[in-house]
């Protein structure tokens, strides 16, 4: 083996390794069989180049502890009497991987050949790098027609090519053979303007010169977190998304990995990228939501009508009632996607608040109850109750006030109660439907408070380890992103974070639930807080949910959906969640 220089370890996320940069290593095995884990290796051969230049070879025959059955033999020329002395898998394979370590792994139908290196490394307890893997099967497949090259065989490739090495069926000279084979089809698409590894590599899958040649489009954008837009020729938004590393996942559009309908459609559109730099994810998230809800973009499919949620809402007359509708009040409960499950909740809601469902219109002084349907056709529930006077009236309203706020519960431990009543009569279906509007409930009850105890706060400073050291910080406001910004690794973080607080947008929040801030805003913003290893480096008032919110009824929900799902699983009683909260 000879090593003249030491391989250079390249960097995928640059996305520009030029090909003449590039370190190859062209590796060939004969082995005892076809069968990865079963058969064994006999032979390596690998060759080391760059620029077109070959720095290195590497080839040892393997003990591979079997005799070698007489049909190899015949192909390959490798019996078991020129092994005797051959060192084992175990010594070679760490070998090859040093050699091997930095570069792109080049194998004629790489799955054979790295799917046996995988086998050896797994038997002996040997660690797989990760290598980037280029197969000239593959790629000679995707280059040349089949009137050229109606066999992918190396001998057939390197009779076409006139390649200075011939293949005779042992490891080092046809990895020479391969070497060769490799030069010229990288020739052949130098001429389409293939000429960094990542090129070469998107270069593989099929796709339409046009979708390629747009790939330029992407070319002056940074490697940094942030938001792009493409833009169609009227200048108009097509599509909104966000990244960590803008250029790479941009140009994953204009390659084969891009598979979707719509996408290819709306690149076909595309005629500029504008993108927008931010400090980290949390940043480029905000963003994202504000620019969707903005531009409407055709071709995204979520997020771009934040305001079409539906609300649960206390009607302002003398005897209110709950309606859903989309404008929300100080006291409402949402938003839901769907308005039929907020209806569902709604009327769960009105039967154990109580709350009368009747829809006719009482004037102030009147009493509730006389133009309520009769019992045996379902009366309403304030009616069932007796609750006939304003003043008696009165407190299904303030319940519900008092359980969107998290002050009482009540209403959830009547639910629970009837729950359990019917699994004891052994109306089991009825049991379970109930379980699951309690478990909906509840589910948006805690949505709602815990959104809610974060926009209550004026504002919040807070900051999460950077994945390359440093500090990400975020300044909230009223549930919204004010500002955001990194302090570097070694940097002193509070000037920072005071100059992110002078220069953080001014928020004027409203009456509404969440203060005016968008319930996905507010969402995104606690699951980032919600990271393991955020730390609060200031708050205008304490930051917490009420004693007795939904939050405490977590854990029997989670009972009850586990329930549900072994229900849906299989055919056996329903199963109901014991009392415990």
């Amino acid at each position: 083996m000879s090593v003249p220089g030491a391989p250079v370890q390249l960097s995928f996320d640059e996305l520009d390794t030029p090909l003449r940069e590039t370190t190859f290593v062209v590796v060939d095995l004969e082995t005892t069989g076809a069968r990865p884990g079963l058969d064994a290796i006999t032979e390596i051969g690998a060759v080391k180049i760059r620029g077109g230049e070959v720095i290195g070879e590497m080839a040892t025959l393997v003990d591979p502890g079997r005799a070698i059955p007489p049909h190899i033999v015949e192909i390959t020329g490798i019996t078991s009497a020129m092994l005797i002395e051959a060192p084992r898998i175990e010594a070679v394979l760490p070998a090859f991987l040093e050699f091997a370590r930095g570069a792109v792994l080049v194998a004629h139908n790489a799955p054979f050949d790295t799917g046996f290196l995988r086998a050896a490394a797994s038997d002996t307890g040997t660690p797989w790098p990760n290598f980037t893997v280029l197969c000239t099967v593959k790629l000679a497949r995707r280059i040349l027609t089949r009137d050229e090259a109606p066999s992918m065989k190396l001998s057939s490739l390197a009779r076409l090519f006139k390649v200075g090495t011939t293949p005779t069926h042992r490891a080092l000279d046809d990895a020479r053979a391969t070497v060769d084979v490799l030069h010229a089809l990288i020739e052949r698409v130098g001429n389409q303007g293939v000429h960094s590894l990542t090129e070469l590599v998107d270069y593989l899958p099929d796709i339409s010169s046009h979708q390629r040649a747009k790939r330029s489009l992407a070319g002056q954008l940074p490697h940094s977190p942030g938001v792009y837009m493409f833009r169609g020729s009227s200048d108009e938004v097509l599509y909104v998304g966000t990244a960590t590393n803008l250029r790479r996942r941009v140009r994953n559009y204009f390659t084969g990995s891009e598979s979707r309908g719509r996408m290819k459609e709306m690149i076909a559109l595309c005629t500029r990228i504008d993108h927008v730099e931010c400090a980290h994810s949390l940043e480029a998230g905000v963003r994202e939501l504000r620019l969707l809800a903005a531009h409407t973009p055709p071709y995204n499919r979520r997020s771009k009508y934040p305001k079409r949620g539906w609300w649960i809402t206390l009607t302002k007359e003398a005897f209110p009632r709950l309606s859903v509708n989309r404008t929300p009040n100080a006291d409402s409960l949402g938003p839901f996607r769907s308005r039929s499950t907020a209806v569902d909740v709604a009327d769960t809601l009105a039967e154990y608040c109580p709350l009368r469902t009747c829809t006719s219109r009482i004037p102030k002084g009147q009493v509730h109850g006389p133009k309520c349907p009769s019992r045996e056709v379902g009366r309403c529930p304030a009616a069932v109750h007796g609750l006939e006077t304003e003043t008696a009236y009165r407190q299904g309203p303030e319940q519900f006030r008092q359980l969107v706020r998290g002050l009482d519960d009540t209403p959830l431990r009547r639910m629970r109660a009837r729950v359990e009543e019917l699994a004891a009569q052994e109306l089991f279906e009825n049991a379970a439907r109930l379980r699951d509007r309690t478990v909906e409930t509840v589910l948006m009850l805690r949505k709602m408070q815990r959104l809610a105890a974060l926009t209550a706060l004026d504002q919040l400073v807070a900051a999460h380890p950077a994945a390359t050291g440093g500090w990400e910080f975020a300044v909230i406001r009223a549930g919204r992103l004010a500002s955001a910004g990194c302090a570097p690794h070694g940097a002193p973080p509070m000037p920072v974070v005071d100059a992110l607080v002078l220069t953080a947008e001014t928020v004027v929040p409203d009456s509404s639930p969440l203060r005016g801030a968008s319930p996905e805003e507010a969402g995104l913003i606690a699951r980032w807080l919600d990271r393991e290893g955020t730390r609060i480096v200031s708050a205008s008032s304490g930051w917490c949910e009420p004693a007795q919110g939904a939050g405490s009824w977590t854990g029997w929900c989670e009972l009850a959906r586990a329930a549900s799902a072994t229900e849906h699983d299989a055919d056996h009683p329903r199963r109901i969640p014991s009392t415990t909260t």
